[in-house]
């Protein structure tokens, strides 16, 4: 793929300025964003402190990357998409007497149309999560017949794919595609209990590399004019193979879905990962987006992102390459080099902070198990929120209207291998604050690790000296001990 200007392939600047400026009105969690039309990139930014080569965790896009390489198993003719999964797991499934289940197909798990339904990995807390997934004995239907997103089913296609090719998939898909494709050479995927990769969420990649991949599934499985993977599994994988809207809802989530890959409208089709991380693909203009954020728990971020493009980048591109706009595309480059992560957005002081500044709080017994806290704002420099519980005195820094940089002060959380907490070990985050009201104050935790997640804090205090504190965490499978309410008082 190649840089060229936007004008270049009938795409205006101006619009690009406006989506840009769309995701900042949102106040999305943005990380990077590519826009590319064919083989030509016309816009890309990064948003500090991401930059090219940050290895980007992928969460659900990693399913996608899992049907190319059955893909590539297909074609090296190690299975038949119509071989039932017991063929290849026996032993796993010699306990499991459900006939809907030894009768599924790996077409079936490709279409997320499973017999049984999915598996909460992190409720499970498994060491064999293959063994646990065929020891499934939730109600079932037969295979083939209904969509339910199913991703368990698709980290044992993971599995599966290692299974048989005796390597970690990614290796597998570096042996078959990655170098042909440029993908880049740090690219892996997290582990998970039981030494099996972590197929349905846990791929590290670029942006770039991301975009990459996209490209070759519009391109039919071809690169640079050499056919890579059989174009007709790259067909079915990309177009509807099973209907997903059982509320008969319109929705870009609501169109189909083919083999670990969504469908959308004006025929498009798009990866799909947790948080926001998107490579949506619009073949009748050939246009190509790929977004990477962490919007959980945002409610319409989707429809936000993927509208915004469509109504400002798809609907107006040319056919015919434009009038060049040097100052329009001036601006452009410069917005895409200022980018920053989201902050707090609100009120930097209030006359409440004289009263509360530096004092400390004792609470009641509470769901987040801390005892007092205090927070400092000075009129330079950090702020700090200092607080106590089980792992004794901690203190997470953050700024006034922007981002704080450094580590979660919680340790014991996962790394490399998904859902083992690691002593020790702590997440890097961006902190800040704002004062939502006179007498409420908000404390926002972004961890941008191999992890994402965020932690809100509301506090809401009162002239007597009382205070109500609310932590929401929005995180997959950690925080868990800062979430609910808790009262206090001042102590002094």
């Amino acid at each position: 793929m190649q840089y060229n200007i936007p004008e270049n392939v009938g795409i205006h600047p101006a619009r690009l300025l406006e989506f840009y400026q769309l995701l900042e009105d949102h106040n999305l969690s943005t990380h990077a964003v590519y826009i590319a039309r064919g083989n030509d990139i016309v816009s890309f930014a990064h948003w500090a402190p991401f930059g090219q080569d940050f290895l980007h965790r992928m969460y659900s896009v990693s399913k996608s990357f899992v049907s190319i390489a059955i893909g590539f198993c297909r074609q090296d003719g190690l299975l038949d998409l119509d071989d039932p999964i017991i063929k290849y797991f026996p032993k796993e499934m010699e306990h499991q007497t459900d006939a809907n289940m030894r009768s599924q197909t790996i077409r079936h798990m490709l279409m997320m149309s499973t017999a049984r339904g999915a598996q909460n990995w992190f409720s499970v807390r498994s060491d064999d999560r293959v063994q646990t997934y065929f020891d499934n004995t939730n109600p079932s239907r037969p295979s083939g017949t209904q969509f339910e997103y199913d991703s368990s089913g698709s980290f044992v296609l993971g599995a599966l794919v290692e299974r048989l090719t005796g390597m970690k998939f990614m290796e597998y898909l570096r042996l078959k595609l990655f170098d042909r494709i440029g993908v880049s050479k740090a690219a892996y995927c997290l582990e998970c209990p039981g030494g099996h990769s972590w197929g349905d969420s846990g791929v590290m990649c670029t942006s770039l590399d991301l975009l990459k991949m996209v490209r070759f599934v519009a391109n039919g499985g071809s690169w640079n004019g050499e056919q890579l993977l059989d174009a007709e599994y790259v067909r079915l994988a990309s177009t509807k193979q099973i209907d997903n809207n059982i509320h008969g809802i319109p929705g870009w989530e609501t169109n189909g879905y083919g083999y670990q890959i969504w469908i959308g409208y004006e025929d498009s089709f798009f990866f799909n990962g947790m948080g926001c991380q998107f490579g949506l693909y619009m073949p009748k203009k050939d246009l190509l987006l790929v977004y990477n954020g962490d919007n959980q728990g945002k409610a319409q971020s989707l429809k936000i992102i993927f509208d915004g493009f469509m109504d400002l980048i798809y609907k107006t591109a040319s056919d015919t390459p434009l009038e060049p706009c040097p100052d329009l595309r001036h601006q452009l480059r410069i917005r895409e080099n200022t980018m920053a992560l989201m902050a707090d957005r609100g009120e930097m002081t209030s006359p409440m902070l004289e009263k509360i500044n530096g004092r400390t709080f004792a609470l009641e017994k509470n769901p987040m198990g801390i005892d007092k806290f205090s927070i400092t704002i000075p009129e330079d420099g950090l702020g700090s929120f200092c607080y106590t519980n089980e792992q004794g005195d901690l203190t997470l820094y953050f700024g006034m209207g922007e981002n704080v940089f450094g580590d979660f002060p919680h340790a014991g959380y996962a790394q490399k291998v998904g859902s083992v907490f690691v002593p020790g070990h702590r997440y890097k985050c961006a902190a800040s604050a704002a004062w939502y009201s006179p007498y409420q104050l908000h404390l926002k935790a972004q961890i941008i690790d191999d992890y994402f997640g965020t932690l809100n804090i509301l506090f809401g205090f009162r002239d007597d000296g009382r205070v109500g504190v609310q932590m929401v965490k929005v995180a997959e499978d950690f925080l868990h001990t800062y979430n609910g309410w808790a009262d206090g008082v001042l102590a002094e």
